[in-house]
């Protein structure tokens, strides 16, 4: 699995005739029976009905609970946001970040005010909010936020944030020069270094909670711990003296359901009100959106969706093979057969549209150009086997898609369909050619360093080019922001003209709320906690 935290549950398309809803709340079971017996009406709405582009306009009125379904977790998850099994749903109501990400995808203010480098980016001082209190009415200082630094880079924490942060941060060299300020000194100068505190796994924690974090979930969110359930209900309760305001909504429920057609029909039975970490597949949204109930959502271009081939493995070793395969097919094609259009082609560049340092230049879809490469590399004709499961809906149409496209240039693709609950032991990073998924939102230096540099663990193509190894050197050493925006630009180019990632299109996600629900807006990972609320709740 490419990441440990950012996956949804297996889902397959459609709604059942019949499912059980076996989550309780927090304090007492969901009114009303949990067995649906089918969609009525909305079963039957034309196929050719319009899933909405965003949600229901206007705004919220005061108070209410809102009740969020988010897929099953592990009996060991956390509240710890370090973790690799912190409870993902949790993080953005309990904590806070140094610094997060803003709607127009630039590096914003949370917890630290402003930031600055020194002269050569090798030093960064971030000035943090004053007045600022966690839930059990400490002060928020320099401390905690030096201390959750070491938290997430402790060994014994492992993080799935520390292999990103511990080539540049040292814990030891850490200051605080006061209450309100903490200076960073760099391994090597980085001039991006604070889009790396916007993950998720960077929330920040109270000094000395290591031990506790996990069970109290002591942050300085809009909202504070109530109750929680490894793997099952919870919820959480308005902080009154949160330093943004009070949140509209009073309380939000949480509750672990086995899969998503379960959620789905509790959404239609009116049971929850969001679907939380569920990309609906377009024929499952198309029902939520023709009930009198729920109606879908849109977090524009959330997904990236990945066919990787593994350089190490025949073909794929040939950088002829990987650009004929490239060039063999049609995002346009793969985005209008699998994503009914909802989304956007990637043309093969891992970095999405939205994001301020993506790079739009491409080569255009050439079949007969992937037939001269494929030759000149020894294949007057080539077959490879692409495989793919029901771990996400949009997984067998994208490879079906591309096996269609590519077959115009003579490549014959065969689908080969695995087990769900075994695909990221068994096939991912271990088959020469694949299908699978990440979540958008990381910033540009984290996203190619992680996923595409040499050496990496989560390298799923297992390519490695020193050139462009070189080129993310030389843009976190850049100050001039131009001159960084082309050398980000520049390493784009080299992954899709050698890289080994076939990125067909960015998926919008499209999430099931109620028609009740007021002020969901998502970007970076999460949606506005503080703003979403209900309205005649």
């Amino acid at each position: 699995m490419s990441e440990t935290s950012h996956r949804t549950a297996p889902a397959a398309a459609g709604i059942p005739r019949r499912s059980v809803l076996t989550a309780a709340a927090a304090g007492g079971a969901l009114g009303g029976s949990a067995l649906l017996t089918g969609c009525s009406g909305a079963a039957s709405a034309s196929p050719s009905r319009a899933v909405p582009t965003r949600g229901p306009t206007g705004r919220p009125d005061r108070g209410g609970t809102l009740r969020i379904a988010r897929p099953p977790a592990s009996d060991a998850e956390t509240l710890d946001p370090a973790s690799a099994l912190s409870a993902y749903e949790y993080l953005g109501a309990l904590y806070n970040r140094l610094v997060r990400i803003g709607p127009d995808g630039a590096v914003a203010p949370d917890l630290a005010e402003s930031w600055e480098p020194d002269p050569t980016a090798r030093t960064w001082t971030f000035r943090l909010r004053r007045g600022v209190t966690f839930h059990d009415g400490r002060a928020f200082t320099s401390a905690d936020a030096a201390y959750t630094l070491r938290h997430i880079l402790d060994s014994t924490t492992a993080s799935p944030q520390a292999p990103v942060l511990a080539p540049l941060v040292d814990p030891g060299r850490l200051r605080t020069p006061d209450a309100h300020t903490l200076v960073v000194p760099l391994k090597s100068p980085h001039a991006e270094f604070p889009s790396l505190l916007t993950h998720y796994n960077c929330y920040v924690v109270p000094e000395g909670s290591a031990r506790s974090i996990g069970r109290t979930g002591i942050g300085t969110g809009p909202f504070r711990l109530a109750s929680f359930t490894a793997a099952g209900p919870g919820r959480v309760t308005a902080y009154p003296d949160h330093w943004a305001g009070r949140p509209v909504l009073d309380a939000i429920d949480f509750f672990s359901v086995a899969d998503m057609q379960a959620r789905s029909n509790a959404l239609l039975a009116g049971q929850v009100d969001l679907l939380s970490q569920t990309n609906l597949d377009f024929a499952t949204a198309r029902v939520i959106a023709a009930s009198d109930r729920a109606t879908i959502a849109r977090a524009e271009n959330a997904q990236w969706y990945v066919l990787p081939m593994l350089t190490t493995e025949k073909p794929f070793t040939d950088v002829r093979v990987r650009q004929a395969m490239k060039l063999a097919y049609d995002p346009a094609h793969v985005l209008k057969v699998a994503l009914q259009g909802a989304g956007t082609p990637g043309w093969d560049n891992p970095v999405p549209p939205n994001d301020p340092h993506h790079h739009a230049a491409h080569p255009a879809h050439d079949p007969e150009k992937a037939r001269h490469l494929l030759k000149k590399a020894g294949h007057e004709r080539l077959a490879v086997d692409l495989y793919t499961s029901s771990y996400d809906p949009i997984f067998t149409p994208m490879a079906l898609a591309y096996q269609e496209s590519a077959a115009r240039a003579g490549i014959r693709i065969r689908v080969r369909t695995a087990a769900a609950d075994s695909y990221y032991t068994q096939i991912w990073m271990k088959k020469p050619l694949m299908a699978t998924y990440w979540y958008t939102g990381r910033p540009v230096d984290q996203l190619l360093n992680q996923v595409f540099r040499s050496g990496s663990s989560y390298n799923e193509t297992a390519w490695s080019d020193k050139e462009f190894d070189a080129l993310l050197d030389r843009a976190r050493r850049e100050t001039d922001g131009r001159r960084r925006d082309e050398l980000y630009g520049q390493a784009q180019t080299l992954v899709v003209e050698r890289g080994g990632a076939i990125t067909p299109m960015f998926a919008d996600r499209l999430v099931g709320i109620s028609r009740t629900v007021r002020g969901y807006a998502e970007h970076g990972f999460e949606f506005d906690y503080l703003g979403i609320g209900l309205k005649g709740a």
